[in-house]
């Protein structure tokens, strides 16, 4: 198959990695200086070149901000039966978008990173495939991600962006306020710093996935949950109240069984 990746970021450099030795791959990317290291591979910096190679499948693996703004660069000089494909971890009007390009389309979320994830070792994370859109895009990326050892899971769009609002947003949240009352430590301790480490991770994505999942019409919900948490907490802390910790810690254990 011929496909063509937009995109040599890490996650673009992955697949292309990944694809190189079974399929006919090419790299789109406007900044060719990104493309420098990557190998068994055609590099594009025009659509010219695009338009040329015909692709049959185009994984969209730029910046979220960006993401539909290149595929409408690209539809005048796709094929009409190119498969249009994104992997983007927030997907709010994506679903429309692609209903009205009239491309066939399949759209998947890569749940490993890369910010945390080893990509040489994926065995114990997981990849959701939108169950909406193209039958054999959809088979193609679910036969990939298994053969990765990922575990994969099929949503639909509604249920992937509910299930993101709670994954997404209540992990990035308790982040942010970690990082907003951070302080240096000139001795940090163990846990310390394996929060310092997420938090640099997370505030590492770029702002456009960040206020996609705070905006999620879902996530006020899940933020409200951890406000209250807290209200009843620094209640707890108040009153010195060490049977009210004691069943609090049994409760919260029991979430992380």
């Amino acid at each position: 198959m011929k496909i063509l990746i937009l995109g040599a970021g890490k996650m673009g450099s992955f697949f292309t990695d990944v694809l190189s030795f079974e399929h006919e791959t090419a790299v789109y990317e406007i900044d060719a200086k990104r493309m420098r290291f990557l190998y068994n591979t055609q590099r594009f910096t025009t659509l010219d070149e695009i338009r040329a190679f015909e692709p049959e499948l185009v994984i969209n693996a730029v910046t979220l901000k960006y993401t539909l703004t290149v595929f409408d660069e690209l539809l005048p000089v796709l094929p009409k039966d190119c498969i249009l494909s994104d992997i983007s971890s927030v997907k709010t009007g994506f679903k429309e978008y692609y209903e009205q390009t009239r491309h066939r389309f399949v759209s998947t979320h890569p749940m490993f990173g890369p910010t945390f994830a080893n990509l040489g070792a994926l065995s114990n994370e997981n990849a959701i495939v939108i169950n909406e859109g193209d039958y054999m895009g959809r088979i193609f990326f679910l036969d990939l991600y298994r053969r990765l050892g990922l575990n994969v899971h099929e949503y639909s769009f509604e249920e992937h962006d509910e299930a993101m609002a709670y994954s997404l947003s209540v992990p990035f949240v308790s982040t942010f306020v970690f990082s907003a009352v951070m302080k240096h430590q000139d001795a940090p301790g163990t846990t310390f710093k394996r929060h310092l480490k997420i938090a640099r991770g997370v505030l590492s994505e770029d702002d456009t996935l960040l206020r996609e999942i705070l905006f999620n019409p879902r996530t006020k919900h899940h933020v409200e949950g951890i406000r209250a948490e807290l209200k009843d907490l620094i209640s707890i802390i108040d009153n010195h109240d060490e049977q009210a910790l004691t069943d609090y810690l049994v409760r919260i254990r029991k979430n992380i069984v």
